[in-house]
């Protein structure tokens, strides 16, 4: 697993450093975020691979970051966990896609993992956080989000890991999110629209997307929060009933 510093990044937001924590039952207080997505808690995945096709090729890396909700209701990138991956046995390897994405899977400094380990760090934090802040499942956030999701289920079914956090088919994509806000549905793209710096030497990293992903989908989501003056989501199942009576 890779380990980040405490402190501040280049986009002033701050890190906090990752470890494990055991959570008591007392410690379990839901908070807004479950109410914000209907019990989803937002959870930006990205994945670079061998190739395009889950069930051949290779998943190489993978990164996710937590969204979290402050106490102001704006959102923000959380935690960080991210894997170098071995290739699974008799996984198949693009060479154009290792010239896309830069990796060498042969690199004696990868230090890689399996699948089934990979999974287990990443997704366990995940599923404990979902149980922390009250939701039901998380939902996978990626920029074209159903291949990522799609090498996500493929790697839980070929190692056969339990009780995968994620919905199995919903996703908050950002290329439509960003062409809805900025009429941008390249990543770098939108992120420079929605103000944000784009290192070209970082990208196709797993680490680096998805952590530009989920300032992406904060940005946007926070926009929206900031313009909206109805807020449906905050008045509850009941508040909504009220609405819908009152329109008719």
């Amino acid at each position: 697993m890779f380990e980040r510093p405490t402190g501040q990044d280049l986009f002033g937001i701050l890190r906090l450093a990752t470890y494990a924590v055991a959570m008591r039952d007392e410690d379990l207080i839901p908070d807004g975020i479950a109410q914000r997505f209907r019990g989803f808690l937002p959870v930006v995945v990205d994945v670079e691979t061998a190739g395009f096709d889950a069930q051949r090729h290779a998943l190489l890396e993978i990164a996710a970051v937590i969204i979290r909700m402050r106490p102001d209701g704006l959102l923000e990138p959380a935690q960080t966990l991210a894997c170098h991956v071995l290739p699974f046995v008799g996984s198949e390897i693009d060479p154009r896609a290792l010239a896309f994405n830069r990796i060498d899977p042969d690199h004696p400094f990868r230090d890689a993992v399996s699948e089934q380990d990979a999974l287990n760090r990443v997704l366990t934090p995940i599923r404990r956080t979902v149980k922390s802040t009250g939701c039901n499942r998380a939902i996978l956030v990626g920029h074209n989000a159903h291949f990522d999701l799609g090498f996500v289920k493929a790697a839980v079914e070929r190692t056969g890991f339990k009780r995968n956090p994620f919905h199995a088919f919903s996703v908050f994509d950002t290329v439509t999110l960003g062409g809805l806000a900025f009429g941008q549905t390249v990543l770098a793209k939108a992120s420079k629209a929605a103000g944000m710096q784009w290192l070209h030497s970082e990208a196709h990293s797993a680490i680096y997307d998805a952590e530009q992903t989920a300032r992406l989908f904060c940005t946007i989501v926070n926009r929206w929060y900031e313009l909206d003056p109805v807020k449906y989501w905050e008045r509850g199942p009941e508040g909504m009933n009220e609405m819908i009576v009152d329109s008719n």
